[in-house]
Parts: C-alpha cells; sequence; structure tokens
C-alpha cells in the first residue's frame, strides 16, 4: 500500500463511500417482505442483513473479477476514470433512494464506468461483449425467471397448506421467511460487495499498484464487506417501504416463496460470474408473489415507475459519469470541482430527504393508496384456480367477541312478542 498516491486514496474512498449507498440501498431486497409481513422487527431485520451481508463478502471474488477485468480495457484507462464513474453511481444511487425507487446499484456503477471510459479513450475502452453476456442478458433474464419461480412457489405453497390450519402455518412460514432473507443477504454479500471489491481493483491495476488480472487483496475484501454492511444497518426505509408496501401486499406465504426464490437466482449468478441487479432480481420474485396469489394485487403503477428507472440507470448514470470524466480531464482543479459537486449534490439529496423522513418507525405504515386490479392481474385472477379454504389470515377469537354484539336485553314488564304464524 506504500505506492498509492493521494489520488488513489481519494477514489479508494470514494468507492468505499459507494459501497456504503448500495448497502442501504439494497436493505430492502432482502429485508423489505419480512419487516412488512411482521416476521422480523424492522431494526432487529437490518442488523441481522448487514451481518451476512459482511459474511457473504468473503465467500467469493468471481463478480469482482468481472468488473476489475472485463468490462472496460484496463490499459490505457487513467485512475481518474474510476473515480468519475463512481460519482455518476453514488449520486443516481442517492437520487433513487430519494424517490423510493428499488433501482440496481449495480447497472448504476457498470454505467458510471461505461460513461466515463468513453469519454476518456472512445467506445474501444468497453468491451460490448461482456456487457451484453454478464451484464444485459442478466439484467433482463434474473427478474423474469425469479419473478417465474416465486410465482410457482407461492401457489405451491397455498395449494400445500390448504389442509392445515392457517395460524400455525403463518407462523412456520414467517420462520421460513427469517431464514430465506438471511439467505438472501447472504446473497447479496457475494454479488454486491464484490462489485466495489472489483471497482477499487481496478483503480489499484490503472494506478500500478497490482498487475493486470489480480485478485483482490484481503484489505480490499474486508474494507468492501464491513462497508456494505454499514451501509445495510443504516437501513434504506424509503426503499423498503416500496418493497415491502408498495408493490403489492405480502401474506407470510409469499414473503417465504419471493425471498427463496430471489435468493436461488443471486447464488446462481454469482457463482457463475454474472453481475445481475439484486434489486431487479428481487424485485420481480416481490411481483411474481403478488401474482401467485388469488386476489393478490401488483400495484402497476408503483411498478411502471420502478421499470422506468431500471431503463434510465445505465444511460443516466454514464451521463453523469461522462461529465465528470469530462472535468477531471482537464486537471487537478477539474478533480476537486468534481469531488465538490459530488459533496454538494449528496447534501442536497439529503436535505430534500429530512422533509417527509421515512424511517423504522413508520416504515411499516400504511400510506399507499389502494389500486384496482390492472390487466395483468385481472387476466391472471381469471384463469387461476380458486383460493383453498384457509388461505387469507383468519380472524383472531378476541376479534370476533369484539365484532358481535350481545343480545339486548328484555323487559320483563314489556308483552311478550306475538309467535310467527
Amino acid at each position: 500500500m506504500e505506492h498509492i498516491t493521494l489520488l488513489l486514496a481519494i477514489v479508494v474512498v470514494t468507492a468505499l463511500v459507494f459501497d456504503f449507498t448500495n448497502g442501504f440501498h439494497d436493505t430492502a431486497n432482502a429485508m423489505a417482505t419480512t419487516i412488512s409481513t411482521g416476521a422480523l422487527k424492522p431494526k432487529t431485520a437490518v442488523a441481522m442483513s448487514a451481518v451476512l451481508n459482511l459474511v457473504g463478502a468473503f465467500l467469493s471474488v468471481e463478480v469482482a473479477k468481472t468488473i476489475s477485468g472485463g468490462i472496460i480495457n484496463e490499459q490505457g484507462i487513467r485512475t481518474e476514470v474510476i473515480f468519475a464513474a463512481l460519482v455518476g453511481a453514488i449520486l443516481w444511487n442517492l437520487l433513487t433512494w430519494l424517490l423510493g425507487l428499488p433501482s440496481s446499484s449495480s447497472h448504476a456503477l457498470f454505467g458510471g464506468l461505461i460513461g466515463a471510459a468513453v469519454m476518456s479513450a472512445g467506445w474501444s475502452a468497453v468491451n460490448g461483449s461482456t456487457v451484453v453476456s454478464k451484464v444485459l442478458i442478466p439484467a433482463i433474464a434474473a427478474p423474469l425467471v425469479a419473478g417465474l419461480a416465486a410465482m410457482a412457489a407461492t401457489k405451491l405453497t397455498y395449494k400445500i397448506g390448504s389442509r392445515t390450519d392457517t395460524k400455525s402455518t403463518a407462523k412456520g412460514y414467517r420462520a421460513g421467511q427469517i431464514a430465506s432473507a438471511g439467505l438472501v443477504s447472504l446473497a447479496h454479500g457475494t454479488n454486491d460487495a464484490q462489485k466495489t471489491m472489483g471497482v477499487i481493483t481496478l483503480a489499484l491495476v490503472t494506478g500500478g499498484v497490482l498487475a493486470p488480472g489480480s485478485n483482490p487483496p484481503m484489505w480490499v475484501v474486508v474494507s468492501a464487506g464491513v462497508a456494505i454492511a454499514l451501509g445495510t444497518y443504516l437501513g434504506g426505509w424509503r426503499i423498503i417501504r416500496t418493497m415491502g408496501k408498495g408493490l403489492t401486499d405480502l401474506q407470510p406465504q409469499q414473503g417465504f416463496a419471493a425471498q427463496t426464490s430471489a435468493a436461488t437466482v443471486i447464488l446462481a449468478s454469482s457463482n457463475l460470474g454474472f453481475s445481475l441487479s439484486t434489486t431487479q432480481s428481487c424485485s420481480g420474485a416481490v411481483m411474481g408473489a403478488g401474482l401467485g396469489r388469488k386476489g393478490g394485487v401488483v400495484r402497476w403503477s408503483t411498478a411502471t415507475r420502478m421499470f422506468v428507472a431500471w431503463g434510465l440507470t445505465l444511460p443516466a448514470a454514464g451521463l453523469v459519469g461522462a461529465g465528470a470524466e469530462f472535468l477531471t480531464k482537464q486537471g487537478p482543479w477539474g478533480v476537486a470541482a468534481v469531488a465538490v459537486l459530488l459533496v454538494a449534490g449528496s447534501a442536497v439529496i439529503w436535505a430534500l430527504s429530512r422533509r417527509k423522513p421515512v424511517d423504522h418507525h413508520n416504515v411499516t405504515a400504511d400510506e399507499i393508496d389502494d389500486e384496482p386490479a390492472g390487466v395483468v392481474t385481472t387476466a391472471m385472477a381469471a384463469v387461476a384456480p380458486p383460493a383453498p379454504a384457509g388461505a387469507y389470515a383468519a380472524v383472531a377469537d378476541e376479534d370476533l367477541k369484539t365484532t358481535i354484539p350481545s343480545p339486548a336485553p328484555t323487559d320483563p314488564a314489556a308483552p311478550a312478542a306475538p309467535a310467527a304464524v
């Protein structure tokens, strides 16, 4: 580490800041459904997710190698390019967090890298085949696969539990949700923490500290794991509300099916080195689980805004990254100007978020207006079999006692009512 220059140190710190924003931006992936169904209290959920994100960071480096030596060509790329790319990714993460939209932190990072690299060295600096095979195709396939798997799993869980006591199955599925949420958190650490490892490794290669093709040093693995864990513990409450309440209303059976399906897709992609979006995988699984229950409604207005954010993430982060790289090419004053713009933009977004704060106290508040079933939900409901008996939450005995009125007392002196003929 004795060869790390001041600029390289700034890039490493900025990468860890991105990792921190990635953590609180993507906490909803693992814990939104668990919190919304009441399986875990909000603070307990994010603490558990933080620990497992840290553990997951040590399990693999395949995704890190995809980023450090796959997305862009290392030769001829300056360290300032990595800095500019991170600025684009951080600002997009913060903006979508302010809006409560579960966009992809991964695609924000890729967009920033691509935009900054093209501004620096032209389109030849980008490995187009790698972008298509390991970024774009997984971006389309992952939410579809996770959604279909979650929909099938939801239908199966309701069918299996159709002849069992609703209360006992709800408790069992809540326990299953906790386990599956832990699996998603672990998977998130194996995928998203590695992206920051890859960026830092790429910066070290461009700075001449590491040889091209090197694996991330242990200090990089540890620092990236700690940064994403701290961000996760902070909790991205705005996005947790959207994922847990804004897309659909989930019951424990659906939450378990959604999280298990998403975790399976994420872990499989991490093993293959596909740097997919955990946000898109989990969002697709939540919508699939919503469609899998008879009578379930997916709020398509929220989903549409989310889809738009997904489509804008790569180009928007790319444009910001390209603009930041244009400034850094002007020399030291340009690098300083980009740093000032990053701090100022982050401060403005934070100030705007304080106007209507969302935290662990009000994250489960029901402020989402009911939305009528859309075309897709109506079509799914028309072909779905009837819901099994006991599929929905049972009414507690105490509630029955309070809602059934006692008969009014009769006056002994009053004449008896005539018998019906």
